[in-house]
């Protein structure tokens, strides 16, 4: 995929690439269909309950019904609503989350685009999304959602600012933003993984990433027990179903971009097992990442409003700067 890039752009190159971008959606689609499912199962467990059993064999069709559901659901549109703005909301949040993943490198080979920029491509991309929430909140004319979109501009721009910060540290290291070049640069053993070196980076961005997804425990824009589900209160049908499914699309990306910068990619854990593919490194690595924010939601109470920022301005912002500075004496001491 990546050697097409370098070559003329034809009709042919045209096909190819809508081909594997349809292809990459519906994947997406499948993996969102399933981590829904998955989630529930996962949460179920570790609470002691038996979650989806009904919709297929193991409840394996719930997530199907549930998607065709909302599907089929009724499209309304609130009479004081802004029209237009509250149709373009949930495009706006959507659009950003699928395109961030076409800089995503799954093995040496299987990638969209080589881009030399590519952190700074994620990070301006997936900001976007928080436009599309904001004025789904505030086209919605209903004061629930208003607190929501309030909410989300201000935490996810808030988390924003130390996960770029936290990403700093492994860019220095690697003198690159090249997403391919950082996971080249981690091979020979999982003590050549950034996560070790970049370790106080690595928990700073964890945090930061689950925060920016609006997963528990940082859900504060959509807490239901508060504002009624926040910023999507107002919306039904499929329009709610392209916010959910930015949500879970994220998770895909944060999860990806986790074990890319910190995990070492497709690269095996120890030399002795490269002949294991590079795709089953990666999958079960990104595996990893989704069931340990799976796991997160299950175990964790939300956080206070003034917590949330708190966490962000007070501890975050600050652990990241000193990440900087740590990351320089290694580069200096232990790299020459």
């Amino acid at each position: 995929m990546g050697t097409l890039l370098q070559q003329e752009l034809s009709w042919l190159n045209f096909t190819i690439f809508s081909v594997w971008g349809i292809i990459m959606l519906l994947l997406v689609l499948g993996f969102v269909t399933y981590a829904i499912y998955f989630e529930r199962k996962v949460i179920a467990s570790m609470q002691m309950r038996v979650g989806p059993n009904r919709v297929g064999p193991m409840g394996l069709l719930q997530s199907v019904a549930d998607v065709t559901k909302l599907l089929l659901k009724e499209d309304t549109i609130p009479a004081a609503a802004e029209r237009d703005l509250f149709i373009m909301a949930p495009i706006i949040t959507f659009v950003p989350s699928f395109v961030v993943l076409a800089v995503m490198p799954f093995t040496d080979k299987l990638y969209f685009a080589d881009l030399n920029i590519g952190v700074l491509y994620y990070v301006a991309l997936s900001g976007i999304s928080t436009i599309g929430i904001v004025l789904g909140g505030w086209a919605s004319n209903n004061k629930y959602a208003l607190l929501g979109g309030m909410r989300s501009a201000a935490q996810m721009i808030s988390y924003e600012v130390p996960l770029v910060i936290s990403i700093l540290g492994t860019v220095m290291m690697t003198e690159s933003m090249n997403l391919r070049r950082i996971v080249a640069l981690q091979d020979g053993g999982f003590w050549h993984w950034n996560f070790l070196p970049q370790i106080i980076g690595f928990v700073v961005f964890v945090i930061a990433a689950i925060s920016e997804l609006n997963r528990t425990p940082f859900d504060l824009p959509e807490a239901e027990s508060e504002l009624v589900a926040g910023y999507h209160v107002e919306y039904s049908g499929f329009r709610f179903a392209f916010f959910m499914l930015a949500e879970y699309v994220y998770v895909f990306a944060i999860a990806t971009l986790t074990t890319v910068l910190f995990l070492g990619g497709w690269h095996p854990p120890f030399n002795f097992l490269e002949f294991i593919p590079g795709i089953i490194w990666f999958l079960l690595k990104f595996s990893f990442v989704v069931f340990f924010l799976f796991w997160l939601r299950a175990t964790m109470p939300r956080l206070r409003i003034d917590q949330l920022m708190g966490l962000g301005w007070k501890v975050l912002l600050p652990l990241s700067l000193i990440n900087i500075f740590v990351t320089v004496l290694y580069i200096k001491f232990f790299m020459g």
